[in-house]
């Protein structure tokens, strides 16, 4: 038999024992999760990248096609009246960035309008319309209005906006 000395001798031993086993398991486990949380900082990081970026060239796209609205809104109700599309061939290829008020912030924007598949800049007939004209009446300006927009970090990514204008002129 054991003694009752012996049994808390012995149960004070096993007590010491077991609290440094405790504290190396304790840190383990701490150890372990703190790898966990680190990683899951990492994903959530790079997943706020990616949306921000993404986010960022949905913006790009809708500020390029509001600055085509705005070139053609300018070129048909000039200032002076005059639709600008219903030129003679000579005059285009036109530059009109510095008409971009509305959408331009800095040089990021830029804008031409140039003629379409018409390397002799001749005046083309015209697509499919709904004027009837069984003389040939009417010829077209077929003209492209392309809108560059750059963004992303230090401007280094483009989008691209291409709008067709067909302007009905009298022969």
């Amino acid at each position: 038999m054991v003694s009752t000395e012996e049994y808390s001798n012995v149960k004070i031993a096993s007590r010491h024992q077991q609290k440094g086993v405790v504290l190396i398991v304790s840190l383990v486990f701490l150890i372990a999760l703190t790898a966990v949380a680190a990683a899951l900082m990492q994903n959530s990081t790079s997943d706020m990248k990616m949306s921000g970026a993404s986010e960022e060239k949905v913006v790009a796209t809708q500020e390029a096609i509001s600055a085509s609205d705005e070139v053609l809104f300018r070129q048909i109700n000039g200032g002076q009246g005059n639709n600008a599309f219903a030129s003679n061939m000579v005059l285009f290829p036109l530059t009109v960035t510095s008409t971009l008020s509305k959408t331009n912030t800095g040089s990021d924007t830029t804008a031409n309008i140039n003629i379409a598949n018409n390397a002799l800049a001749l005046e083309a007939d015209c697509p499919h319309s709904r004027s009837a004209s069984s003389a040939q009446v009417f010829t077209c300006n077929v003209l492209r209005v392309q809108v560059v927009r750059k963004y992303g970090r230090k401007n280094t990514n483009n989008v691209v906006v291409n709008t067709g204008v067909a302007q009905q002129l009298l022969r």
